[in-house]
């Protein structure tokens, strides 16, 4: 029912004490039946005096010395809404007043007062930007839904050197449609592998989203505009928010916590690109993905994950017919994941075209 200490509503008061007065009547010790509710027999005994749960406490009988009369706080009010001292903080507004000569009450008390006249908020220009999460976007089929972002190499030979890996990823079934390496970031080198992964994979206008980040690059007028003549939906995190890029951020770990990610760096260009294509091949050929029920990624995205998903129920539905007192409960169903949510929050449906939700 809950510790002692602990607040209760009037009703539940009323019911506790009518439970507890049973109790004694039937022949149990006050304290007894009131240690079980988790309550003091001398709590007991003050609802019972009063069953609601009104506040009895007179609260304090004079007002302090130093009280600001009526008179003192509207002059404070009146000072603080002046042109010169509505922007500022009650701090500032204490020294700026000193400065003029004036002293009228403490920051604390400006401030209190302040939030008693509800003026303890910013006004105009002064309120700071408030970022809306991103859309939600739902991918029921491959190339619905894309991702990419830019992620550091580092160069063995050079201190605060860098190579740089772009990559495209289908949130879908997880496969990497694109990957360069290069020695520069590059709105345009950017621009040109998206061209390369719509022609390679025959993504047509308007069917496509494709979610970056904030950096330079992905929001460069170059990457834009070939977007825009590709037809293909713009979709961008929060700045600063990595959690609106979750695919692309745990491929990334991935990629940089594999066994043979070279803890050094990469001594040249060619041995990143070399490297990198190794692990492409690996991740959608040869990597079982936990979150589309351990298949690879070109094997969901080619659909033959139905048929392999399929041949495993069977054979686990054999191996319980043959031996059935090895399970408890049901065997392991292996089920496809229909779709994958980028963003859940405000959904928007992209059986076929993808569009985004009227503001």
């Amino acid at each position: 029912m809950g510790g002692r200490g602990r607040r209760h509503d009037g009703t539940l008061r009323i019911q506790i004490i009518e439970l507890i007065r049973v109790a004694v009547s039937r022949g149990a010790r006050l304290e007894k039946a009131c240690g079980i509710i988790g309550i003091s027999a001398r709590t007991f005994e003050r609802w019972t005096l009063a069953p609601t749960n009104t506040d009895k406490r007179r609260g304090p009988i004079r007002a302090p010395q130093n009280k600001l009369t009526a008179d003192e706080q509207a002059r404070v009010i009146a000072l603080v809404n002046q042109p010169e001292y509505r922007n500022l903080s009650p701090e500032q507004v204490v020294a700026k007043a000193a400065d003029n000569g004036v002293y009228i009450a403490s920051e604390c008390t400006i401030r209190r007062l302040l939030k008693r006249e509800r003026l303890a908020k910013y006004r105009e220009r002064g309120r700071p930007a408030t970022l809306a999460k991103p859309r939600q976007f739902i991918a029921s089929a491959p190339l619905q839904v894309l991702t990419w972002d830019i992620t550091y190499l580092r160069h063995a030979h050079i201190r605060g050197g860098y190579f740089y890996l772009y990559l495209f990823i289908d949130i879908w079934s997880r496969r990497i449609v694109g990957a360069e390496v290069y020695d520069i970031q590059s709105a345009e080198l950017a621009a040109d592998l998206l061209v390369k992964v719509c022609r390679e994979h025959g993504i047509e206008a308007d069917s496509t989203v494709l979610h970056s980040d904030n950096g330079a690059p992905m929001k460069a007028a170059m990457m834009l505009a070939t977007m825009q003549a590709l037809g293909v939906i713009k979709s961008f995190s929060r700045p600063g928010v990595s959690d609106d890029n979750p695919f692309i951020e745990a491929l990334f770990r991935h990629l940089k916590y594999a066994p043979a990610y070279p803890a050094k760096g990469f001594g040249s260009l060619d041995e990143a690109r070399a490297w990198v294509k190794r692990f492409v091949d690996w991740y959608n050929s040869d990597h079982l993905h936990s979150s589309i029920a351990y298949v690879t990624p070109e094997q969901r995205h080619d659909g033959r994950d139905i048929a392999i998903l399929e041949n495993r129920r069977k054979v686990y539905q054999a191996a319980r017919n043959a031996n059935p007192s090895r399970w408890s409960r049901y065997s392991r169903q292996w089920h496809r994941p229909a779709t994958v949510m980028l963003n859940p929050d405000r959904t928007i449906e992209t059986s076929h075209q993808v569009a985004p939700v009227a503001a």
